[in-house]
């Protein structure tokens, strides 16, 4: 398959990347404070790995939107950073060093076992919403590989050099200049100079940090003591969402830890632990329920352990769940599990328990099919009256000896009935035991029933449920249920426990628990400074209502953070040097040192030092203050006040952030943590603080999730290979505009570069025959039209840029404009053509209009065949018009009518039908034809109209009354009633065009006068029925008004005909067209011209007669001496010199029938000379 169109591209794309490289085209400083100023950017990516088409999805809406503003005349600053800091690289380099240790280099590693894939299960008492599991991001980038060698074969990097990554500088040497490589060749428009790496190995950024750190704990944001984290006991650190394998995003879900005393005689199983105080602990989200348990549920199949607990108490619980219990100090030996024995949930069938808060002093332990050893402890408490899963499984034990037997329960042992202790309006005070009989659930197998009862009892039972018994009867549950849990724990009968919501899995391959542990942490989620981020958001732009509700939810439940580690790369706590910055809390407001950064450092490491030459001990946290903060004094420093005023007004114009772009799973954590500390940092200066926050959903790739496994991840510099830069960046503003994913559409992405090679190329063919085109007046009805569509393409991708919907700016400001475009050349053509000015705009204004999308190909057009002035990067946006609506009306109109026109002649010239059996014999080819058209509507359409106008409503579910109501009213008007058996049929019309068109189908009149634009575009229609001629006609003066009784404003209708050379009621005469160019194809043609033919007429039918010319813009000239001219020769080497002195071309025409055909008071004769260009 020949790639010379992509190929074309991508030579046209280096060339300019060369040149905006050389230019310094990008790279911006602060000017004066009055003058606009727009700053964007995106998280920085982590330097794990080489950027694929979903990093650069995101980098696209910032990359967009900064070149858009730069046309709108900004001085903008777009700059690009590396992240390093964190567990990631650390772990993948000695994960590489053991591997290679243990299996050799290169390795010899063992087959790998078949991995079985469990998939979750919905767990709604836990969260209706729940979803199945999703692969982890090393997952979805390079499948189930499990050695990091493999890891990095599958990321392209020859084997030869996989070694040296066992070492993590290794890391941030290797992949950062990649990044920018990745990202130049796709022509973004980053000021490269204030990009850097984060870690210590940057002694600038490492000093930023350590003041931002500084000033969180001056303002005592940052708090130590001991909390509940996501842990890797492996790592001996908590393990935050940018340390991990698997999990991200997954937080700690707390549990109400119930203990369940087992009482004597203990099962056979069980009997060395005679004389222990031993527990079933079972986790609960719904201690207010404890009053209603009948007994509780093990699996017979799960493997449980019995462990030492504090206060010489054992609790049996799975392991998993012991594991948790030890990290959050329930164990003597604080992260140790002692295990005393193992045993199954067999071993446990028929025990006797004390059941806390229970109405009965003994129960008894059950089996349940539906307990779960990854969720919870394994033991579940049963409480029948209000949970629809232990009333179905307590009915079937009741009901079914035989699976009683099987378990060896005892009949007494299921002899218990729900205990009412919740009234819940609507299902009474056994909620759970109501709403399975209504549902009909018959056993504890019918999931999806059983999922809509839990749906049903456990929303409504905790917004409107009241406590019937206890101390807290006659209060509502939702307000009672903390209180409860506290009794509870009090009283020694509940502890507090915790465990990961979803398995959670470290860089380094550990399975995470909660841990209770020390540490510095950001003590998000305090009362004041929740309080003024509430404030940064409520005052902050996030496009998408679902991107501020996602915020609002986060900033609601956000707590305390954990900002410390032991294990990694980053800064150090600068007051506590045992410990480092998280990634994500070293990433917070790194923007403001973009402002800084390229006159701080040299490269991206801070290796070299910038353009103001000041050394990295010198940022001590008085000189940031001032840089920083608006009222800080002037620091006793080394460094010259005039080189930090330099840097403090670079910060002071630039910020704050105006744009910052990012993906929707970063809400939860990144960008409202972004909210927060400039809140905190700038806690008197709000007018530094984020001004809006663009979030995008994922990427797809032609519908599915990208993964290794499906082979469909395309990397940054691949997808430039494959499809061009501006194929790609075209295809990826196509991809989608809201939070949804998005789609990469590879077919689309093939074709966008066939588009762009031909917009190109007809822009060239187009700017070199630009002389030939007609100049003057712009005054014909397609120069109005193509001119009011300029103004519509520039108004809407305003309107569409503006807002960050660059999917929608595409289709308005391209592949619309490009419609348009073709339109008036299809309808020029069949009058006196393109217009010179109007075109040279049009590709103008095209080219800015797909310049912050498609950069290379605009600024190839602009300087190179255009031959502009300076690079269309500096552009200015068009100035533009309000759209003439009417005009848009009316060309839309046209456009249908003669597409219309078009099914009816075909329908007409191949009838498909049958009478009595036989086919009807096809009409002859028309040559001419009649459209009917009506100004006024007549009076019982006008009144409903205006009656269907009055009931309008757009906002409800049917913006128009039921057909009966509208019929039971329209009944009792006058002017309506004699046509009742027309009026739904023309009620159904009406409404089906609103759908279509809007309501401005309500109108009674049209916003343009429908047979001038006929009239108007008489050559156009002709062109594209091929008829000889036209006629238009008002169908109220018409005779036969049965046949033309439909017609009404912006309804037209046509009647075709076949007419004969020379009709009775037709007068005519025959001319001989002569074509007087040198050396073409085309010859004479003798054709009649009827009675009120125009020009546009006898174009139309010269161009029927000869096919060769239906293509081409022809011209007509008289002879000025209709008798002797057609005898005289003309001068072969300069014919259209002659024709100057001998021709005059022709404007109009009429019948005489005296004196033949004449133009004015010239007589024309019989010959006319036409002219092709």
């Amino acid at each position: 398959m020949s790639t010379a169109k992509r190929d074309f591209l991508i030579d046209i794309e280096k060339k300019y990347q060369r040149k905006w490289e050389d230019e310094k085209i990008f790279e911006s400083n602060a000017e004066k404070q009055e003058s606009e100023k727009y700053f964007t950017c995106i998280p920085y990516p982590y330097m794990n790995g080489r950027l694929h088409l979903g990093h650069c999805f995101t980098i696209t809406k910032a990359e967009y939107a900064s070149r858009y503003q730069r046309l709108k005349g900004k001085n903008v600053l777009f700059p690009f950073a590396y992240h390093c800091t964190g567990m990631p690289i650390k772990a993948c380099a000695d994960k590489l060093t053991y591997e290679m240790a243990t299996f050799g280099c290169p390795p010899n590693f063992p087959d790998e076992d078949d991995e079985v894939q469990v998939e979750e299960t919905v767990d709604f008492e836990k969260d209706p919403t729940a979803y199945k599991k999703k692969k982890g991001k090393m997952e979805m980038k390079f499948g189930n590989t499990k050695y990091q060698w493999g890891i990095m074969e599958g990321m392209g990097i020859p084997a030869n050099e996989i070694p040296q990554f066992a070492t993590t500088d290794y890391w941030l040497s290797y992949f950062p200049p990649h990044c920018m490589q990745d990202l130049k060749d796709m022509g973004l428009s980053a000021d490269w100079r204030r990009g850097f790496i984060t870690t210590e190995v940057n002694p600038y950024y490492d000093s930023f940090v350590r003041w931002h750190f500084n000033t969180l704990k001056e303002r005592q944001k940052i708090k130590f003591g001991k909390r509940y984290s996501v842990f890797s006991p492996k790592d001996n650190q908590p393990c935050m969402d940018h340390d991990r394998k698997t999990g991200e995003g997954v937080a700690p879900q707390e549990y109400t830890g119930i203990k369940i005393k087992l009482l004597t005689p203990f099962p056979a199983a069980l009997s060395s632990l005679f004389g222990k105080k031993v527990y079933l602990v079972a986790a609960t989200l719904r201690p207010e329920t404890m009053y209603g348990q009948t007994n509780c549920f093990v699996k017979d199949d799960i493997e449980y352990v019995a462990f030492e607990a504090k206060n010489n108490e054992v609790y049996i619980t799975t392991m998993r769940a012991a594991r948790n219990m030890a990290w959050q100090e329930l164990t003597p030996d604080y992260g140790k599990v002692n295990v005393l024995m193992k045993l199954t949930g067999k071993d446990l069938m028929g025990a006797a328990i004390k059941a806390p808060r229970a109405t009965f002093d003994k129960v008894y332990v059950l089996p349940m099919m539906g307990v779960k050893a990854n969720k919870g402890t394994g033991v579940v408490t049963s409480v029948p009256s209000d949970a629809p899963d232990d009333y179905a499984t307590l009915m079937d034990l009741k009901n079914k000896q035989p699976l009683r037997e099987k378990y060896g329960i005892e009949d007494h042992m299921v002899d218990f009935d729900p205990v009412p202790i919740i009234d819940v309006p609507g299902f009474g005070n056994l909620s759970a035991v109501t709403v399975c009989q209504e549902l009909k659930v018959n056993s504890q197998n019918e999931k999806d029933k059983l999922l809509l009862a839990k749906e049903k009892c456990y929303r409504k039972g905790f917004e409107e449920g009241v406590m019937l018994v206890g101390n807290h009867a006659g209060k509502n549950v939702k307000v009672v249920k903390p209180i409860i849990k506290e009794e509870m724990i009090a009283a020694g009968d509940a502890f507090k426990y915790q465990e990961p919501e979803k398995e959670i899995i470290s860089r380094s391959g550990d399975v995470c628990v909660i841990a209770l542990c020390d540490q510095w942490f950001l003590e998000y989620g305090e009362p004041v400074w929740q309080k003024k981020t509430e404030g940064c958001l409520k005052n902050m732009e996030c496009y998408f209502d679902d991107t501020r509700q996602a915020f609002e939810r986060t900033i609601d439940w956000l707590h305390e953070h954990a900002c410390s580690r032991s294990y990694g790369l980053g800064t150090k706590l600068p007051w506590d040097e045992q410990w480092l910055v998280e990634s994500l809390s070293d990433s917070t407001i790194y923007m403001a040192y973009y402002t800084v950064a390229n006159l701080l450092q040299g490269d991206i490491y801070g290796a070299k030092s910038g353009s103001l030459d000041i050394k990295p001990e010198d940022m001590t946290h008085e000189v940031w203050n001032y840089i920083f903060f608006k009222d800080s004094p002037l620091p006793e420093t080394t460094i010259p006040r005039s080189k930090l005023d330099v840097m403090r007004n670079e910060f002071q114009y630039w910020y704050p952030v105006d744009m910052r772009s990012s993906g929707k799973d970063l809400v939860q954590n990144h960008l409202t943590y972004f909210l927060y500390n400039h809140t905190a940092v700038w806690d008197n200066e709000p007018e530094r603080w984020p001004q809006s926050v663009r979030a995008n959903g994922h990427l797809l790739m032609d519908g599915e999730k990208m993964s290794k496994s499906l082979g469909n991840i395309i990397s940054l510099s691949e997808g430039v290979q494959l499809y061009s830069a501006d194929g790609m960046r075209l295809a990826l503003a196509d991809a989608g505009d809201v939070l949804e994913d998005a789609n990469f559409n590879t077919p689309a992405a093939n074709a966008g570069i066939l588009r762009l090679y031909t917009l190109i190329d007809w822009i060239q063919e187009t700017v070199d025959d630009l002389h030939n085109l007609r100049s003057g007046p712009t005054n014909q009805f397609y120069d109005k039209i193509f001119a009011n569509d300029i103004n519509v393409a520039v108004s809407q991708a305003d309107k569409h840029y503006s807002n960050t919907m660059f999917r929608e700016a595409m289709i308005t400001g391209f592949y619309e404009f490009l419609s348009a475009r073709d339109r008036y050349r299809e309808l020029s053509a069949a009058g006196k053509g393109m217009h010179r000015g109007l075109i040279k705009q049009y590709i103008k204004t095209q080219m800015i209009l797909l310049a912050p999308v498609c950069p290379h190909v605009a600024d190839y057009v602009w300087r190179e065949v255009l031959k502009e002035e300076g690079s269309v990067v500096n552009a200015r946006w068009p100035e533009y018009s309000a759209p003439d609506d009417s005009l848009t009306k009316a060309a839309a109109h046209l456009m249908e009518c003669v597409h219309d026109f078009r099914l009816k002649l075909m329908a007409y010239t191949n009838p498909n039908i049958k009478k009595k059996g036989k086919a009807v014999i096809p009409n002859e080819t028309p040559n001419h034809m009649t459209i009917f058209v009506a100004k006024d509507y007549p009076k019982w359409q006008e009144v409903t109209l205006n009656h269907l106008k009055s009931n309008y409503n757009p906002s409800a579910d049917l913006p128009f009354p039921e057909n009966q109501v509208i019929l039971q009213q329209l009944k009792t008007m006058a002017e309506v009633k004699p046509m009742l058996k027309k009026v739904m049929p023309f009620v159904a019309f009406v409404k089906s065009q609103v759908k279509e068109k809007g309501p401005s189908v309500l109108e009674s009149h049209l916003s343009f006068i429908e047979s001038e634009v006929f009239e108007q575009n008489r050559g156009y229609i002709l062109r594209s029925l091929d008829l000889d001629s036209l006629e238009i006609c008002e169908a109220s003066s018409y005779h036969d008004q049965k046949l033309v009784g439909d017609v009404c404003p912006g309804k037209p209708m046509c009647k075709f005909e076949k007419r004969e050379l020379d009709p009775v009621d037709k007068p005519s005469a025959q001319v001989t067209f002569v074509n007087i160019q040198p050396c073409t194809h085309f010859f004479k043609q003798s054709l009649n011209i009827y009675d009120t033919d125009t020009i546009e007429d006898i174009i139309a039918r010269l161009k029927r007669a000869d096919r060769k010319l239906k293509a081409k813009q022809v011209e007509v000239y008289r002879y000025v001496d209709p008798v002797k001219g057609p005898r005289q020769l003309l001068a072969f080497d300069q014919p259209m010199m002659w024709n100057k002195r001998k021709l005059e071309k022709l404007e109009k025409i009429e019948y005489c029938q005296s004196s033949g055909l004449k133009s004015g008071q010239n007589l024309i004769g019989d010959t006319l000379c036409y002219v092709v260009s």
